[in-house]
């Protein structure tokens, strides 16, 4: 799991510098990069969705995962659960950065990939690729929300290694290429629901969406019992 350890840290090293940097940043540059990382997280999320819907086998199921994602979430209240707790000690912006950051680290090809073939050809190449990724993003990211944005990495870390325990000790061939061309476009469209939020072309409560990313999950689950 070297490469999931080297991720992990990147994030946390990168929110360092960002940190570092976040004191001095007026706030007229802060709004900046809040746009900046709006713009980025839209461009992420509609590259993920586009690149992979041309190789969906299942075009109907990425609606059904944003809709009952969405009303499970807001039954759950989970937007407001969740900035509750993250913003109790910490500025307000808080909690849309760690959505924001959360998405743009875990949700993606090299993110899920990656752990399945270290654990099956102990190749960890995508997740130094991945890790270089997120090194550059958390910089950003830590510059404009602070310190709390080093909470990231333990999900990463989580998110990864259960990856990693699942296609080494369980079942390898549950992470196929079409089942990460569907979570990827599920995600893809949280991540760009992060980037309009923060835009603030439209408030959208991105944890609320979150539970959308377990219907690609049981429906491959049901069809590999089936």
């Amino acid at each position: 799991m070297i490469g999931t350890y080297l991720n992990t840290l990147a994030i946390l090293v990168g929110t360092g510098i960002g940190c570092l940097l976040h004191g001095g940043i007026k706030p007229r540059y802060q709004e900046a990069l809040y746009l900046a990382i709006g713009l980025a997280a839209l461009g992420i999320g509609l590259e993920n969705v586009v690149n992979n819907m041309q190789k969906s086998h299942y075009p109907v199921l990425f609606i059904v995962s944003i809709a009952c994602g969405a009303v499970l979430g807001t039954w759950g209240n989970l937007d407001e659960c969740f900035n509750r707790l993250v913003n109790r000690h910490s500025q307000s912006q808080l909690g849309r950065g760690l959505s924001t950051g959360i998405l743009l680290y875990c949700i993606g090809a090299l993110s899920i990939v990656g752990p399945v073939m270290a654990a099956v050809k102990h190749d960890p190449t995508m997740l130094f690729t991945n890790a270089t990724l997120d090194l550059i993003s958390s910089v950003i990211l830590g510059a404009s929300f602070g310190v709390g944005m080093m909470l990231a990495a333990p999900v990463l870390f989580c998110w990864q290694g259960g990856i990693y325990l699942v296609a080494k000790y369980l079942s390898t061939s549950f992470f196929s290429a079409s089942f990460i061309t569907e979570i990827s476009i599920v995600g893809g469209l949280l991540i760009a629901a992060s980037g309009i939020s923060l835009l603030k072309l439209r408030e959208i409560k991105t944890v609320n969406l979150l539970p959308a990313l377990l219907i690609p999950v049981l429906f491959f689950l049901l069809k590999s019992w089936v």
